[in-house]
């Protein structure tokens, strides 16, 4: 598989919220970094123990808005919900070997708008 293939059946399988089988998608040596929170995941079976614990109000999903590969670095945008908490994510991916070698995640606090800038820009949801 080429690394756009790897992340794209990564997501399909983060859909199925087994995160045991995700983690056979990961390197040897994979590590995820969290910059907002400074932490770093090494290990799948961290990634995977992580997950599984993560609370949820229901079965996550996944919609992949955009995917940019160069290389061996793919760049995906990612809508995740569990039915009620939903976020974007910006996730960095490098491929090693046809396995995610690193991640870097960027999980963005949606926030409203100011209405001082409301009259050059349009609002969407």
């Amino acid at each position: 598989m080429n690394p756009k293939q790897v992340i794209e059946t990564f997501w399909q399988t983060m859909e199925g919220n087994d995160f045991y089988a995700v983690a056979q998608l990961m390197h040897d040596e994979f590590i995820l970094e969290w910059p907002q929170s400074g932490e770093r995941i090494r290990g799948r079976e961290n990634f995977a123990k992580l997950n599984t614990a993560y609370p949820a109000e229901g079965k996550w999903r996944f919609i992949v808005n955009s995917i940019v590969a160069d290389g061996e670095v793919v760049v995906t945008d990612v809508s995740v919900t569990d039915g009620v908490k939903r976020d974007r994510v910006i996730t960095f991916s490098t491929i090693r070997d046809e396995k995610i070698w690193k991640q870097i995640e960027f999980w963005p606090e949606p926030f409203e708008a100011p209405e001082w800038r409301a009259q050059w820009v349009e609002r969407i949801k």
